[in-house]
């Protein structure tokens, strides 16, 4: 068999495209379109769609609200701290708070959020099989340009688009947890 030569995709570091959500800053490392559709020798598969996955840091100020509290209904998403500590919410009053190193599985319809409420920056690495999600976080960069904070009604409406679902009841568990309602969780 004959070795490809198909070419490998290098992003230095702070290049990618950088975009803003309100207060968090969003890197696309792989937006997709360098993963997928290749063909073997016998041409089986006989190709594989192009998206398969994407791949963006995220950058949280101290003190910082994620997302609304979602699940996904198309794809998995995994996350690596690279910097500080970033809180995972999960359903029934639980979080994982990960460190330097720590990596979340998140499967498809797995309630989550994070956020940083910790007195330092955070970063993560997250990734999406399939990539198609990427194109969210650049809409949702494109409709809050002026919005010095994520806004909670626009990134609802635009995960709408993409198959991503809120999840009210975890939001609410939260918001009674940020109270002391219930003690707050199972933390590593």
């Amino acid at each position: 068999m004959e070795m490809p030569r198909r070419p490998i995709n290098f992003v230095p570091a702070q290049t990618g495209e950088v975009l803003k959500l309100g207060h968090i800053t969003c890197r696309i490392m792989e937006d997709g379109s360098n993963t997928g559709t290749f063909y073997t020798s016998l041409h089986y598969p006989p190709a594989l769609p192009y998206n398969r996955l994407g791949v963006a840091e995220f950058t949280l100020p101290p003190h910082t609200a994620g997302p609304p509290a979602h699940w996904h209904e198309m794809h998995d998403e995994t996350f690596l701290t690279t910097a500080g500590t970033v809180r995972y919410h999960a359903p029934d009053h639980t979080h994982v708070d990960a460190k330097l190193g720590d990596y979340v599985v998140v499967p498809i319809r797995a309630p989550h959020t994070f956020s940083n409420p910790f007195d330092e920056e955070a970063k993560f690495v997250n990734t999406y099989s399939p990539a198609f999600y990427i194109n969210y976080f650049k809409i949702l960069a494109q409709v809050s340009k002026s919005d010095a904070v994520m806004s909670k009604e626009k990134n609802l409406e635009v995960m709408s688009r993409f198959a991503t679902v809120p999840a009210k009841e975890l939001a609410e568990e939260m918001a009674k947890d940020e109270q002391g309602g219930s003690g707050g969780g199972s933390g590593k």
